[in-house]
């Protein structure tokens, strides 16, 4: 039951991003183009996605001790904004400003036989695969200490 649950929610997600055209990377791109063809559609789309999820989320955790199929909720225990958190967050914002994709978004756009999606999730994957690395490395420690 888990698993069809999750395919149904995975399912609901992707029609959503394919709907509000944020699997077109053009429409994304515009988002970011405030001197030229600027399209502020998407950010239309993540007041209604927080206009939900917000109150969704504040509503079972009220209601709730423990999800229905696991023993607990897996939350982030990290609070710190710290380096790994920020230059974290800026490859993903570069990423997603040079692509056109998010990780969210770039799933759907494969199926929808973007070729550049794919390229995409391929380069997420080593990204992946690299930090992983550096951070059993202790990389990033290393760094924070030196900078």
């Amino acid at each position: 039951m888990p698993f069809l649950l999750v395919f149904l929610i995975g399912a609901l997600f992707g029609t959503g991003i394919v709907l509000s055209g944020m699997a077109n990377p053009a429409k994304v791109l515009n988002f970011f183009d405030f001197a030229g063809s600027f399209d502020p559609s998407l950010a239309f789309v993540m007041a209604g996605a927080l206009s939900v999820a917000g109150p969704g989320y504040a509503l079972l955790f009220r209601s709730r001790q423990k999800p229905i199929f696991d023993e607990t909720f897996h939350l982030p225990k990290a609070s710190a904004i710290d380096a790994k958190l920020i230059g974290g967050s800026a490859v993903f914002g570069i990423g997603w400003g040079i692509a056109g994709f998010c990780p969210g978004a770039s799933i759907p756009a494969i199926g929808l036989g973007h070729a550049s999606a794919a390229i995409f999730v391929a380069s997420l994957l080593v990204g992946i695969l690299v930090a992983r690395r550096l951070a059993q490395a202790d990389f990033f420690a290393d760094a924070a200490r030196s900078g």
